[in-house]
């Protein structure tokens, strides 16, 4: 399995089901640079694995409140991701923004809390599928994306809008992340 083609989407189940919560400030966004599990020593927005019988918001709302001690309000859902990778793990996350929080972001053992400008994202120190969906989620443009790795680097993606469908394909020997 090396593209989003060779999947059938429709009877694919995760092993995993997770999210990711972004707090938007003005011209700022809350990441993290993530300090175990999945992704360790990249920068990302907060979030995790949804605990048995939780809904992915409150699921959301939890690992903020974990990662970060703050609580986040005015949260709307932005969009969902499906990622297979060929060593067989398979997540599906939902991902949402928040436009307030209470408290002030403090790092702890699962995260360092990292404010940057819209338009200052390092995409470099992060998954190579971000630089795809979250300006998306920047412009509150709802998505669905579909994507493929090998280890940190992306074979290949699908992602839908309301009405764009984008489709890139990476050579396979390119270097990438997630």
């Amino acid at each position: 399995m090396k593209t989003v083609n060779d999947i059938d989407w429709t009877r694919w189940e995760p092993q995993q089901r997770a999210t990711l919560l972004f707090v938007i400030e003005g011209n700022r966004v809350l990441l993290i640079h993530k300090k175990r599990g999945l992704g360790a020593g990249k920068i990302n927005g907060p979030g995790g694995r949804l605990e048995p019988g939780e809904t992915p918001l409150a699921a959301a709302v939890r690992e903020v409140q974990e990662e970060l001690c703050i609580t986040t309000g005015d949260i709307t859902y932005s969009g969902e991701l499906s990622f297979q990778f060929v060593d067989g793990l398979s997540i599906h996350c939902t991902v949402f923004r928040a436009a307030s929080y209470d408290g002030e972001p403090q790092e702890t053992d699962e995260a360092i809390p990292l404010w940057t400008d819209l338009d200052k994202i390092p995409y470099d120190r992060m998954w190579t599928d971000d630089r795809y969906w979250i300006p998306l989620m920047l412009n509150h443009t709802r998505f669905k994306g579909w994507f493929i790795f090998d280890g940190e680097r992306m074979l290949d993606h699908l992602l839908e809008t309301s009405s764009i469908v984008s489709r890139s394909r990476r050579p396979l020997s390119s270097a990438g992340g997630r």
